[in-house]
């Protein structure tokens, strides 16, 4: 197997969770990444790969788009050379953001309520859209936040650049980094003075054209500032916005509606199927073999269930054990999120928007915190949540936590009481202070680029501030 078919091979074993030769792939993307003949691998697919670290994750990232930029640099799509002016002192700084997921997408789900608290006399909002609409409503409630929505999802990067140069942004977000779909190399056009990496891709875009990655002290550590090729732009809590949108959820279905046993221990996972890893899967099954009735809800996937159960037969646990729960509205699946007992996180891609998710619904979660962006995100998450306790830093720490949790309810009820009492002036859930926070960042390096000064890492202090509960 040859160039990027065997990327190909890995993508759908990973989806499909067939682990087979799961043990062989760190060492083929090395191999790839010294080999000029060799296929470039996506990013992306590297994120989730156990044994890559921070470092070889920049180092393919680099070289991903520098085979792309050096066509675009000479081709007929070369960008022009842009100087920008624009008036000192402004009052409101014009901000863009630019995804194709304005619609109903984590990410929007994630910022909507941030973007409706920015505070319309500092940032002036921007949107463009490279995607069409998905007509579940999302798009609409999004075009009411932004005085200028685009839609660009039929133009070329060339004239979508010009637009926003049209438009005199002063910066530019992209919210898609090496997800699927994005548009990347719009950004080596260079179409404003700023330009941000920040929420949907965890990790360097390996590339100048990016001046700085938000993120927060936890997930990008002072030491870590090697492995980014952006200036480290920090919140002073979570780098994730997150909304108080839990008291939108219907009703919880019971038990017995969501397919569960009505007694039992509930541990759970509503992660993508290809987050999931054989050290994970180990891990879940002494957990089951462990805690006796329990069960593992996960979401169904018609390519994964059936070899998750084989996978469970041959650690010794029954299959019926693993519960599989259908895809559902929005609305429907936060529903359902209390019915579980402990939600259980993956390694080295943690739970993002499902960790928040699970954390706004006043489930615990068990993390294993690695050294990578992609696998702190939950322990950063719980950190802003007050339940720094559930982060853990090895597998045998993990699975000890998550069995003493099973099998002393009482210790678990108050944690989830007492969570429950506090959870709602947390920072993860303060959404006007973290939008406040986003501002001033965003203050803070337009202030650099007008004294003419580079990007630099950026430390917001920690303010103290009133907490208000919802309303």
């Amino acid at each position: 197997m040859s160039g990027s078919r065997h990327i190909r091979h890995y993508a759908r074993a990973r989806a499909w969770c067939e682990w087979s030769d799961f043990h062989t792939w760190p060492d083929r993307v090395r191999a790839d990444m010294v080999d000029p003949a060799a296929a470039t691998w996506p990013p992306f697919l590297l994120l989730g790969m156990p044994g890559i670290d921070a470092a070889e994750q920049r180092v393919c990232a680099t070289r991903w788009l520098s085979e792309r930029l050096s066509a675009l640099r000479t081709g007929p799509e070369a960008p022009p050379a842009v100087q920008f002016q624009g008036p000192p002192g402004k009052a409101r700084l014009r901000v863009g953001y630019l995804s194709g997921d304005f619609q109903q997408h984590a990410t929007a789900m994630l910022m909507v309520e941030m973007l409706e608290a920015h505070d319309r006399n500092r940032v002036e909002l921007y949107a463009y859209s490279h995607a069409e609409d998905d007509g579940k409503g999302m798009r609409q409630r999004l075009m009411a936040v932004f005085d200028v929505f685009r839609d660009i999802h039929t133009w070329d990067d060339s004239r979508a650049a010009g637009q926003m140069r049209d438009d005199q942004l002063d910066i530019l977000v992209d919210l898609k980094g090496y997800t699927q779909g994005s548009r990347t190399l719009l950004l080596a056009h260079r179409p404003a003075p700023i330009q941000v990496s920040f929420l949907g891709y965890p990790g360097t875009l390996g590339q100048d054209f990016v001046d700085y990655l938000i993120s927060d002290r936890f997930v990008t550590p002072h030491a870590a500032a090697g492995d980014y090729q952006e200036a480290l732009a920090c919140m002073p809590h979570s780098y994730q916005p997150r909304g108080r949108v839990s008291h939108l959820r219907q009703p919880v279905p019971t038990r017995q509606a969501a397919g569960l046993p009505a007694q039992g221990f509930v541990f759970a996972c509503f992660n993508q199927a290809w987050k999931l890893t054989p050290a994970v899967f180990d891990a879940w099954c002494e957990l089951l073999r462990s805690v006796p009735d329990s069960v593992l809800w996960l979401l169904d996937d018609p390519q994964a269930s059936g070899n998750l159960r084989n996978e469970a037969l041959a650690r010794g646990v029954l299959p019926h054990r693993l519960i599989f729960a259908p895809d559902l509205s929005q609305a429907e699946h936060l529903a359902r999120l209390p019915l579980m007992d402990l939600m259980l996180d993956t390694w080295p891609y943690n739970a993002h928007t499902t960790a928040s998710d699970a954390l706004s619904a006043g489930v615990p979660l068990v993390t294993l915190t690695g050294a990578t962006f992609a696998s702190r995100v939950a322990g950063g998450l719980l950190q802003a949540a007050g339940l720094s306790t559930l982060i853990t830093y090895t597998s045998a720490d993990y699975v000890a936590l998550a069995r003493a949790l099973a099998l002393d309810p009482p210790r678990l009820q108050t944690l989830r009481r007492e969570f429950e009492a506090r959870r709602h002036a947390a920072h993860l859930f303060d959404v006007l202070a973290y939008t406040a926070d986003l501002e001033a960042l965003y203050a803070q390096m337009w202030a650099r680029h007008e004294a003419g000064l580079p990007p630099v890492a950026i430390d917001l202090p920690t303010p103290v501030r009133m907490k208000k509960t919802d309303a």
